[in-house]
């Protein structure tokens, strides 16, 4: 069941998304070669803290930390450890807080130093397709026509977008109705109304779109490729939409 939000709940999820912003940055601030993905974890719970909200992903279906970092071909849920960013690598950060109960959700992929044109590229890329995808929302269009934009925009880049993984509601749980499909074929699927909070959140890989699973759940490209991964959530309105997390 798709959860519409009322306007006092919106506007939580306002504040939460512009605390989120402001978290999101501080950490890109952080994001260096010679950095371990567990001090990032740890700064951004401490940021959380900071502005009176709670890490969203800790605990949720068993993950143990309080970030996803994802380094070159891997695509979300990894675990910060002792691994040690280094020069040239791309890193996908994924963060959300619940803040007044409530959540919110965002994704970055920034280049460490300098790095291969055709990761940044493949950062550029997905990026703006996150945007295109944006710009379908409103009141009465379909998650198809998102995911249609999307994958037709990184196809014509010459890279793949992920299919086994996508976007979803998000407000009351860190996970809510409905999928978002990052491909797809427009006039499809769920039907967007006014007042829901949804997440689009684009991979795309210069390789397959193909995944694997590890034995730690987290998820990597099949073929080594190098992955991109950016976030927002996001406001339907009646004749367009909000983002939150900026």
């Amino acid at each position: 069941m798709v959860i519409v939000k009322t306007p006092k709940e919106i506007q939580i999820m306002r504040e939460g998304g512009k605390i989120l912003a402001k978290i999101i940055k501080e950490l890109a601030k952080s994001t260096k070669a010679g950095v371990k993905t567990e001090e990032l974890d740890k700064l951004a719970e401490k940021l959380a803290r900071k502005y009176k909200a709670q890490p969203s992903f800790k605990g949720y279906k068993g993950y143990s930390k309080n970030i996803c970092i994802s380094i070159n071909e891997e695509l979300v849920h990894c675990l910060p450890s002792k691994r040690e960013i280094k020069e040239g690598d791309i890193v996908s950060s994924d963060f959300g807080i619940r803040y007044k109960g409530l959540c919110t959700d965002t994704a970055t992929t920034l280049g460490i130093g300098k790095i291969d044109p055709k990761a940044k590229k493949l950062i550029n890329v997905t990026k703006k397709a996150l945007y295109i995808g944006i710009k379908q929302v409103k009141s009465g269009a379909s998650v198809g026509d998102i995911g249609s934009a999307i994958q037709k925009y990184v196809e014509r880049q010459g890279f793949s977008v992920v299919r086994d993984l996508s976007g979803h509601g998000v407000g009351k749980e860190v996970h809510e109705p409905p999928q978002i499909l990052h491909y797809g074929k427009p006039g499809r699927g769920k039907k967007l109304e006014e007042g829901m909070t949804i997440c689009i959140e684009p991979m795309a890989c210069t390789g397959s779109y193909k995944i694997k699973q590890r034995k730690d759940k987290s998820f990597v490209t099949l073929d080594g490729s190098l992955s991109a991964h950016f976030e927002h959530t996001v406001l339907v309105t009646k004749r367009g939409y909000q983002i939150l997390t900026c």
